[in-house]
């Protein structure tokens, strides 16, 4: 695989070595999206085009490009180029989103422009994907579970909206405290044992735990060091790390095409075994993840991101 080109003009090469890349390892992503940054938006719709329904990679291609600042600008351009094209259609619904989520935009504007786009392409979940990640944030309850089930029924093990919706629900009753049968647990439960045996949502309780562990840090009943706050060191949570982490040890296939959100997975691996003390097997994650860093959950629940993976990882290695 050939390197990710350069920076496009205007961003820092200090800035893109130290941040997280929602990009992970998608090289035709960042090229596609450093073409689209200096107006040459041909190379998105080839990148689209190419990714077809493959709905978890194509979710991640159009939210990740709808992040950048100058995405809607370009979209708008190549709508107006080519009217006929409703992945231009998706990929500005995506940019008004973030452009909402960022407080530089109206939520009502991005709901039209997701509905236009679910409009045009009924069977596929990516619309439905964007106004879940709008509602997640800034939306009521029923709404978030009303479009999870959108997305669900376009694409059962729909990934991204599985995450999206674990966090939404640990954030359910932040008083209860540690309790081992809150329904984010069972929820994700439910979908690792409704998953095929090969999908990536076997991880989901992991993912369920630790933005558990979000919430009850944010609200002062847990330790806000993760590794200090005794929540992996229960027997639920380390039987759900054992069971994750055999999982990656059996589907694990490095040199194979991997899920494009695989290293959010990782990350979210990597954190868990290091905060339940399992130094040996977190070192093997931090291998596996080598630059694909994700900001979650090494943020969590207010930290320096860049600082607590680096600490956890040189301890993990035996570099600190």
């Amino acid at each position: 695989m050939s390197p990710p080109p350069p920076p496009p003009l205007g961003r820092s090469r200090k800035k893109a070595a130290q941040g997280f890349d929602a990009a992970l390892d998608d090289a035709e992503l960042v090229a596609a999206r450093a073409a689209l940054a200096q107006g040459r938006w041909t190379e998105v719709r080839a990148l689209l085009a190419d990714t077809g329904d493959d709905w978890d990679r194509r979710g991640h291609r159009f939210d990740v490009l709808g992040r950048e600042s100058t995405t809607a600008a370009w979209a708008r351009d190549w709508r107006i180029t080519e009217p006929e094209s409703a992945d231009a259609v998706v990929l500005l619904a995506f940019a008004a989103v973030h452009r909402a989520l960022r407080g530089k935009g109206r939520s009502e504007k991005a709901r039209a422009a997701c509905r236009e786009a679910a409009a045009l392409v009924p069977a596929d979940p990516s619309p439905w994907l964007a106004l879940l990640l709008l509602e997640r944030s800034l939306g009521h309850e029923e709404d978030v579970v009303r479009l999870f089930d959108e997305v669900r029924h376009r694409h059962p093990e729909h990934h991204h909206a599985h995450h999206l919706m674990a966090a939404r629900l640990a954030e359910r009753r932040p008083g209860a405290g540690q309790d081992p049968l809150h329904e984010v647990y069972d929820f994700a439960s439910w979908a690792a044992e409704q998953a095929p045996d090969h999908s990536p949502l076997a991880v989901l309780p992991v993912i369920a735990h630790t933005e558990r562990y979000r919430v009850l840090a944010t609200a002062g009943s847990e330790n806000r060091d993760p590794v200090a706050s005794g929540h992996w060191a229960t027997r639920r949570a380390r039987q759900v790390m054992k069971t994750s982490f055999d999982w990656w040890l059996e589907w694990e296939m490095p040199h194979e095409p991997t899920h494009p959100r695989s290293f959010v997975d990782l990350n979210f691996l990597a954190h868990a075994t290091f905060c339940e003390g399992r130094a040996a097997e977190a070192a093997a994650l931090f291998h596996r993840i080598g630059r694909y860093a994700t900001e979650v959950p090494w943020s969590y629940p207010d930290r320096d991101p860049h600082q607590a993976y680096s600490a956890a990882r040189g301890a993990a290695l035996g570099t600190a």
